[in-house]
């Protein structure tokens, strides 16, 4: 469980994230909890913006693993989605995914969330594509 409390993202260097938004009352249970699964689409849209980026074009999700939930995300959380390119193959793009939250109005920052996906270029006849190798 990592914890920030300088006020720089740690990985701010990447280019920011690739996706930030702010958790809302619809996203949650009946039990007033953020649903997992809605924390699991933010990083699958995040990674896919990624992998899009790297592929030049349309992708779509294979497979997830590794996924890790380290701390609750709560009603109001700023969540920011961070992602690092780990291989690019043939046609697939593994991703992996830190998602960190921003509590309220303070400066500390929380590690809620990493996973890593896999993505797979694919045409406009919906069929895998080879990634440009630029």
């Amino acid at each position: 469980m990592s914890e920030n409390t300088t006020g720089k993202h740690p990985l701010a260097d990447t280019g920011g994230p690739s996706l930030r938004t702010v958790a809302m009352p619809a996203d949650t249970n009946p039990s007033g909890d953020i649903f997992g699964g809605w924390l699991l689409s933010q990083m699958d849209i995040a990674g896919g913006n990624a992998a899009g980026l790297r592929a030049k074009g349309r992708v779509t999700a294979v497979s997830v693993e590794a996924m890790t939930f380290h701390k609750p995300v709560l009603i109001g959380d700023e969540v920011s989605c961070y992602t690092t390119i780990l291989r690019v193959g043939r046609t697939s793009i593994r991703v992996k995914i830190d998602t960190w939250v921003r509590r309220g109005f303070r400066s500390d920052l929380f590690k809620v969330t990493e996973g890593i996906f896999t993505y797979v270029a694919i045409g406009d006849d919906r069929r895998p594509r080879p990634v440009p190798q630029d």
